[in-house]
């Protein structure tokens, strides 16, 4: 199913759509007020259960949470079943895909200290916790390959090219033509050695 109703719905929260914008199930996609999301031409957002027959989980999930975070998806990319959550900053660049299941998260979700999260959890009011959650900003470059149920934390910076093998649990910074596999994801190998 290819929703243009839903493309319209996207684009009335003030997200940037490219041309040629496949949606194949309905994502959730929820922009927060003075936040940026952006999408490029020609891609495709897997969202039902039989778009991908790896096996989706769960709908597409792309979400900025805090006022000035932003999402970019280039152009030609690929998303499946994936949860991209932002508090500051996700890059994904040109000609990527995103496996099945992945999640790219640039926060921790929560504040680490157990005291800090007791403390958040009695408040009452609800109020923003942006600035007690840790965040950092994810680059993933041009041309890359994320594999299935991978999870790419705050702070990682992959080079164009890269692969991530399925399942990685990835965090730190990969030059370009990088293989990267494991929970921690380490280098593996370059894709120009034989």
């Amino acid at each position: 199913m290819n929703s243009n109703f839903f493309k319209l719905f996207i684009r009335m929260q003030g997200i940037k759509c490219g041309k040629k914008l496949l949606l194949k199930g309905i994502p959730f996609v929820y922009r927060k007020a003075n936040s940026t999301i952006s999408i490029g031409e020609n891609c495709v957002i897997k969202s039902s259960f039989l778009s991908n027959l790896v096996g989706l989980y769960q709908r597409t999930i792309i979400v900025t949470r805090s006022e000035g975070a932003k999402i970019c998806i280039g152009n030609n990319v690929g998303i499946s079943g994936a949860t991209i959550y932002a508090r500051e900053s996700i890059v994904i660049g040109d000609n990527s895909c995103i496996g099945g299941n992945t999640k790219i998260l640039d926060n921790d979700f929560h504040p680490i200290e157990w005291e800090t999260r007791n403390s958040l959890m009695s408040r009452k009011d609800g109020g923003d916790m942006s600035e007690l959650i840790p965040s950092k900003a994810i680059t993933i470059g041009k041309n890359c390959f994320i594999g299935c149920n991978s999870i790419i934390l705050k702070g990682t910076e992959l080079g164009d090219g890269c692969v991530v093998g399925a399942g990685s649990v990835v965090c730190g910074k990969f030059a370009p033509d990088s293989i990267i596999a494991g929970n921690p994801a380490r280098v593996i190998r370059r894709l120009d050695e034989r």
